[in-house]
């Protein structure tokens, strides 16, 4: 089954073009890692792919949804974790958890919600406000949602940044998870050591286009 599949894809703010004509599919169990310089357009493309943004031009779809008429249902299907915290720092961690996947339409139970803090390694900080937290913890409860959400689609921009090592190994098993149930990935990043362990397939955003990498041009 194809998770995302994009067809001349194309972003420009007035006269200036971020990247054009982007074409390229995704399947389901496959884990994309997104390489590129500083504002190559990695984060706007993952944007877009999360409905947050419109395309210039061009098209694509999420598990056979239209990523532009078909917003709602896409979004259904996917989860973001984002570059920044996107935390509410006068709430708790499991306030900011429960409010996370709340907005989702998704509702847990005070265990579940423990089950999905102790599994990134956080579950004894939950009543903490967020403002108490590292920037390594912020990560590592954004990874909470995941756990619990189990998105079909999963969106990660720089995944790795502001990890330790044991984060990083976390991280790269519920990437596994995820796409062991037929799920999708794909991440932005500058780290290709730490990608190389989970991606099968992956690509470098430059000048505008994608330039496709086989998973041998990985290691």
């Amino acid at each position: 089954m194809i998770a995302i599949q994009a067809t001349n894809l194309s972003k420009a703010y007035g006269f200036y073009r971020i990247f054009e004509d982007l074409s390229f599919e995704i399947r389901a169990g496959e884990c994309f890692a997104l390489f590129g310089p500083n504002g190559a357009g990695k984060t706007t493309l993952l944007r877009i792919l999360a409905t947050l943004q419109q395309p210039s031009h061009g098209q694509f779809s999420v598990f056979g949804q239209d990523g532009v008429t078909e917003k709602d249902l896409v979004r259904q299907s996917l989860m973001v974790i984002a570059h920044g915290s996107h935390l509410y720092d006068e709430l708790t961690g499991f306030e900011n958890l429960q409010f996370a996947l709340a907005l989702r339409g998704q509702a847990f139970d005070p265990k579940t919600l423990k089950y999905g803090l102790d599994r990134v390694g956080i579950g004894a900080f939950g009543d903490l406000k967020i403002r108490q937290y590292s920037a390594g913890m912020k990560k590592r409860l954004a990874l909470a949602k995941v756990v619990i959400g189990k998105p079909k689609l999963l969106l990660l921009d720089e995944p790795y940044n502001a990890l330790d090592e044991a984060g990083v190994t976390m991280t790269n098993l519920i990437i596994q998870q995820t796409l062991a149930r037929e799920g999708a990935v794909l991440m932005t990043t500058h780290d290709r050591d730490k990608a190389a362990h989970v991606a099968t397939r992956g690509g470098i955003l430059q000048s505008g286009h994608l330039q496709h990498l086989t998973r041998e041009q990985l290691t």
